[in-house]
């Protein structure tokens, strides 16, 4: 019995690729020892980010067995971290509905004028960029009858 787990999304690693010097793939695929890395040396001076271009395929795979599938989408959580993480909105994706709704004020109260909040959302969206993955997985596997779909 063949049962396909596809957690991740080639085509939106690839995406995340474009701006690679970043290490935004990387820590799509689950690997932010090296995410970081690559934000801090621009992609191993861009040769890294070259070679990644190669390696996302199998980065692909790897999260795929690596990460449980279930009713919440790891590129959904990911979009909604890197598009409006400033406000959390991926946090209440996440039902975590104490931490997204103060974030979203904050957010808020950011994007009005009062910036001294701004390093507490950076704080939150560092953390969630290095443990995005498994908060998806630990919410997935919570969720029994929901582990796998029938192809």
């Amino acid at each position: 019995m063949n049962m396909e787990r596809n957690t991740h999304s080639k085509l939106l690693g690839y995406l995340l690729w474009i701006f690679g010097f970043t290490g935004s793939h990387r820590f799509y695929f689950g690997k932010p020892i090296t995410g970081t890395l690559w934000f801090f040396t621009l992609g191993l001076l861009g040769i890294g980010w070259l070679i990644d271009f190669f390696l996302v395929p199998s980065m692909d795979r790897k999260a795929d067995y690596k990460y449980v599938p279930g009713p919440l989408d790891y590129s959904v959580a990911w979009l909604l971290l890197v598009f409006l993480g400033f406000f959390g909105v991926h946090r209440l994706y996440l039902h975590k509905w104490v931490s997204g709704i103060a974030l979203l004020i904050l957010g808020c109260l950011s994007a009005a004028g009062m910036f001294f909040f701004i390093p507490i959302i950076a704080i939150f969206y560092l953390i969630d960029l290095w443990t995005l993955n498994g908060q998806v997985s630990a919410y997935n596997s919570s969720h029994p009858g929901t582990v796998l779909a029938a192809a």
